[in-house]
């Protein structure tokens, strides 16, 4: 175990960070296909880091020249690869430092000069260069507005690095010096765009995977303190833990998964499945040695009598988890394989570490045996067993009543989610993003590519006239949002703005010539496209791929949310039909926030599959074990109950259906159905030892099984119950939901288990369900003395 441990702990150094919003399309879906192939043709759409402000003071020289200087600081960011610095920054735009295109007469060409030469020396200068820029329609709601005195530098950030952990950084650097702006100008800047909200991303969930990790663990030790009162017990138990949360490192790096905010669960979910582990091998330890006074025949029992409940609770917990292998999501499927596998891995260390040590320590004392007989635990059961004895019709009404309101709260449930959605409004990446969306419309990359079918036939002057037909649609566009009516698209870009801006060009920059090229001015401005210097160039190899039948609009759009987003999608297509006809144009809508919208829709059909497929294979467990068909589905009802009354806490709470919220029926399902299967086993046992009288064992399991199911559950509560500290709302609807959802299992397979048995004893229990399908020891079994040699030896 030291020789796994320590090489588990060695490749554990090697994880890294996820620093891309992981796809959960899978790769034969067409809207990725898709995204894909504009991908490969046009680069990445999500490169931009936009820095914005609304303030007049900027056209002030002193902070004009500082807003200049700010650009050649976050310029000058770089990084080290293997002894090599990197530029981070392939190029930048800003109010400060934007090109005009200019007309060459004498050699008949275009070329691209910056506004503004050099520094300017007066407040002259500054004022010339803002009416030259305000003179240029092709950047208005772009770089500026002239409205609300609002501007943006937009940072084009190299692809290859920001998607690596190559960045270093970077992009807290960037965020160092545009702060440091406003300290020294007095002008509030806002930060957005997809290379920062993944950084913030990446770097909260980094630090929460440390804080939970250590704030589980302690809640777990502070428990088992409590109800052990052996810091010799809890010290065992964590050094159980610690190699789990080891090995489950490891193996992420050995799988090279990379970290990302559903893999950051992997550790302290391996504490809060471990400890139960622990807690039901120490609670049947301390209860043989009370019964036997003789520690190495306890443990022996132990083994055998725990062992096989203990594996068949372990395998429902892991295939509550690799039901997400199903899936065709890379995002889930990873989550599913690391959390299954250290689940097993778990029951294993378990079973071996625990009687292992405890095989070299003294035998429990008095006091570490008192917790079995907890005035306030055995009150609880004794209250249990009174409830399930002389109150059942109760239990079934209130049962009856609170799942019927549950299926209602059901009915109001809501399928969500946004890109940033996870994270609390009061934080930056949101506060921000929403002055991006209320004085530019948005920052979520939103392309339409359109395909002409023919070599050349995107830029004849009819599609050129539909293209801009479009933009036009997209501007004068409006969603309606509760009480609020929203322009959701910002300003877009196409190929007919570029020949717009070309136009006013030739025209020797006047402004009433921003317009489309007529056929006969096509003549005599073409010569001078085609005598272009590169960067002209560039920019039509930004719009048209190489035999000009295929052209974009790429914008950005709000992060309304997927239902709205649905919606916006529903209602734009047939508007975009009705000026690109289908039958002779392919109109493809993509981008990062078109295919975030496909991928959540598809996450929550997918995870209600893999969901039925857990429920499937738990039960085949379940009959396997049991053997019996009428007892997998009476234990099922404490189960089904639990995840019927967390759906519909979350429909009166209005906490929505999305990717984050949705792992808890899967998680919790396996988790759960530890209890039930503990609970059985020890029925079954008492069967065997009171001549199959039905109630007698009911009863006596619910005392004998009772302690630890409580002791676990407690400490499952309080596990997940931990993740309400998240930064990130779905982390900690998660946490919350999974400890009532835990909480009201342990409710329901102490009580509602307990009474449909006694309710329907005889039609249930039958003789199937009382021959064990694992050997179990008999309580009263006497072993032979050479069994026990050993105990003589360590005496």
């Amino acid at each position: 175990m030291i020789a796994i441990t320590i090489f588990m702990g060695w490749n554990a150094q090697y994880v890294r960070m996820s620093y891309k919003f992981n796809g959960v399309l899978p790769d034969d879906d067409s809207t990725k296909i898709e995204y894909q192939k504009f991908v490969a043709q046009f680069g990445e759409d999500g490169n931009v880091l936009a820095i914005g402000y609304r303030d007049q003071r900027i056209w002030e020289l002193e902070n004009f020249i500082r807003w200049r200087q700010l650009v050649n600081e976050i310029k000058s960011v770089q990084v080290n690869v293997d002894g090599t610095q990197f530029n981070t920054v392939d190029s930048i735009f800003s109010t400060g430092h934007c090109y005009n295109l200019v007309k060459d007469t004498v050699v008949q060409k275009f070329a691209f000069r910056q506004l503004l030469q050099k520094e300017p020396t007066s407040q002259a200068e500054v004022d010339s260069l803002r009416q030259a820029l305000y003179s240029l329609p092709f950047y208005e709601n772009l770089l500026y507005r002239k409205d609300t005195d609002a501007g943006l530098m937009m940072v084009f950030v190299n692809v290859e690095l920001f998607d690596s952990e190559n960045r270093g950084d970077a992009v807290e650097r960037m965020i160092e010096f545009t702060n440091k702006f406003s300290e020294d100008t007095g002008i509030k800047t806002y930060v957005s765009g997809m290379p920062f909200i993944r950084t913030i991303l990446s770097t909260k969930v980094k630090a929460e995977l440390k804080f939970f990790t250590i704030l589980s663990a302690i809640i777990c030790m502070a428990f088992l303190l409590v109800f052990f009162r052996s810091m010799k017990v809890t010290l065992i138990i964590m050094s159980v833990v610690v190699v789990a949360v080891v090995i489950a490192m490891g193996s992420i790096a050995l799988f090279d998964y990379p970290i990302s905010m559903l893999m950051g669960l992997i550790p302290p979910l391996m504490i809060v499945t471990t400890v139960p582990n622990c807690i039901y091998l120490i609670t049947k330890y301390h209860q043989e040695y009370s019964r036997y006074k003789n520690k190495t025949r306890a443990l022996a029992r132990v083994i055998q009598k725990t062992g096989p409940a203990a594996f068949m609770i372990n395998a429902t917990t892991a295939v509550g988890f690799a039901a997400f292998i199903f899936t065709s999501s890379d995002l889930l499927v990873h989550f599913g394989v690391i959390a299954s596998l250290n689940c097993m891995a778990s029951f294993f260390l378990s079973l071996l570490v625990f009687p292992i040590v405890s095989s070299f320590l003294s035998a429990p004392g008095e006091r570490h045996l008192n917790h079995l007989k907890s005035s306030w635990l055995k009150g609880l059961l004794n209250k249990l067993v009174h409830i399930v004895t002389f109150k059942r019709r109760l239990v079934y009404a209130i049962t009856i009543i609170v799942s019927g309101l549950a299926v209602y709260g059901i009915t109001l449930m809501h399928t969500t989610g946004n890109i940033v959605d996870d994270i609390p409004d009061s934080d930056r990446v949101i506060t921000d993003l929403k002055w991006f969306e209320s004085n530019f419309n948005g920052v979520m990359p939103f392309d339409i590519l359109i395909d002409g079918k023919k070599k050349g036939q995107i830029t004849k002057s009819a599609n050129l006239a539909k293209v801009e037909e479009l933009q036009t649609l997209l501007a004068d566009y409006t969603l309606q949002l509760k009480d609020t009516v929203i322009h959701p698209f910002s300003r877009s870009l196409s190929i007919v703005d570029a020949g717009k801006f070309v136009k006013q060009a030739f025209y020797n920059g006047d402004p009433e010539y921003y317009s489309l090229m007529a056929r006969e001015e096509q003549s005599f401005i073409g010569p001078y496209l085609q005598g272009g210097d590169y960067n002209t160039r560039g920019i039509e190899h930004t719009f048209l791929d190489s035999t000009k039948s295929m052209t974009r609009i790429t914008t950005q759009v709000a992060d309304i949310g997927t239902h709205e987003m649905d919606r916006l999608m529903q209602d734009i297509k047939p508007q975009i039909d009705s000026i690109f006809s289908p039958e002779k144009y392919k109109v493809t809508l993509t981008g990062t926030s078109v295919v975030f919208l496909e991928g959540t829709n598809y996450l929550v059909g997918d995870l209600f599959t893999s969901l039925l497929f857990g429920v499937l294979v738990i039960s085949i467990l379940m009959a396997i074990m049991f053997w019996s068909a009428r007892m997998v589905i009476i234990s099922f009802v404490p189960n089904i109950i639990p995840q019927i009354m967390t759906a519909g806490i979350m429909g009166y709470f209005g906490i929505p259906l999305k990717p984050s919220t949705i792992l808890v029926f899967g998680i919790a399902l396996g988790i759960t159905v530890d209890n039930t299967i503990h609970y059985l086993s020890k029925y079954r046992q008492e069967l065997k030892f009171n001549n199959s009288k039905i109630k007698e064992s009911a009863l006596l399991a619910i005392k004998d099984a009772g302690a630890s199911m409580v002791y676990t559950s407690i400490i499952l509560f309080f596990g997940f119950g931990c993740f309400a500290a998240s930064e990130f709302d779905g982390t900690r609807a998660l946490g919350i939901l999974m400890a009532v959802t835990i909480l009201v299992a342990m409710v329901t397979n102490l009580v509602v288990l307990p009474a449909l048995l006694l309710s329907f004893q005889r039609s249930v229990t039958t003789k199937a369900f009382k021959e064990p399908f694992f050997l179990m020891m008999d309580e009263e079994d006497d072993l032979e003395y050479e069994e026990w040699s050993v105990q003589q030896s360590l005496s």
